[in-house]
């Protein structure tokens, strides 16, 4: 069973024109892109390649030059779509002398959602973004991290069924990055599609499905991680107790075989697993049984 297309974007042209002079900047050029039910879908691209006029196409925000941009077959305009769908933007535009459940109860309430699971709402979030120690601390007090943390809480209080993330992790330490990838990838399992832009690579990298990668405005890359980064003349082959003797008969073996041995090296983990091993394997950390709270 082929699964529902959820956004789809036809041929999409935005121009921008200055109000003063004639000078115009073709933001987003023939862009056209399908994303799927229950896919993580990456936007890549350096600054001015066109993510951020793509997704505030997508919510609405701005209108298109031509072509069309359409959430669940509908104009993203429409009030009935707008509900059914949560944003984050890069920089998170939070009321500085609310608390993180009034935030969550502003948002709950604009949302229309009754006030008994509204609070119950508010409570499972805080809890999911680890913030109910500071739940009644205003936010201007919070750290970057934290509101970063009530932001993306505030983008799924309405349990969306199509999520825009713009930097999710964007000033988050590794521990909490890892959290919220994970958050992302348990969104997924249930059913929820969504489309993250980010600048860290690695982000993209471990939860996405399939990304694009734009350019100057223009499509230039767009399938599965998988697809994108496999080198076809290339193999891994992952050996262990390998003694300098058997690897020089290894590669004789391989030479008189017709191929040829590119590189050998010891394996590598990256840097984030090796920063939280280490954390984890941290005689505090075992003994503290858990993160400590934002200061």
């Amino acid at each position: 069973m082929e699964e529902k297309i959820v956004i789809e974007i036809n041929n999409l042209t935005k121009v921008y024109t200055s109000l003063f002079s004639r000078f115009k900047v073709k933001a987003v050029d023939n862009l056209s892109l399908t994303i799927r039910s229950g896919e993580v879908f990456g936007l890549l691209g350096p600054n001015g390649s066109g993510k951020t006029t793509t997704i505030k196409t997508l919510l609405g925000l701005i209108f298109p030059t031509s072509g069309e941009a359409l959430v669940l077959g509908k104009s993203p305009r429409e009030v009935a779509v707008k509900d059914r769908i949560g944003f984050l933007p890069e920089e998170s535009y939070l009321y500085p002398f609310l608390t993180a459940e009034e935030t969550l109860d502003f948002y709950g309430q604009i949302f229309k959602i009754p006030l008994r699971p509204r609070r119950k709402k508010i409570d499972e979030l805080l809890e999911l973004m680890e913030l109910n120690h500071a739940r009644k601390r205003p936010v201007k007090e919070y750290s970057k991290g934290m509101a970063r943390r009530l932001g993306f809480a505030q983008a799924i209080i309405n349990d969306p069924d199509v999520i825009f993330l713009d930097e999710p992790t964007s000033g988050l330490d590794p521990v909490m990055s890892r959290h919220v990838k994970n958050i992302i990838i348990d969104l997924k399992k249930k059913g929820k599609t969504i489309l993250l832009s980010s600048h860290l690579l690695a982000d993209v990298e471990n939860v996405c499905d399939r990304l694009a990668i734009l350019h100057k405005g223009r499509l230039q890359k767009v399938g599965s991680v998988k697809e994108l980064l496999s080198q076809d003349q290339i193999s891994n082959v992952t050996l262990k107790g390998l003694t300098p003797e058997l690897q020089e008969k290894l590669k004789k073996m391989v030479t008189q075989a017709g191929a040829e041995v590119v590189n050998v090296q010891l394996a590598s983990d990256t840097l984030e697993t090796l920063f939280l091993r280490t954390i984890k394997e941290d005689p505090d950390e075992k003994n503290s049984g858990g993160d400590q709270p934002d200061l």
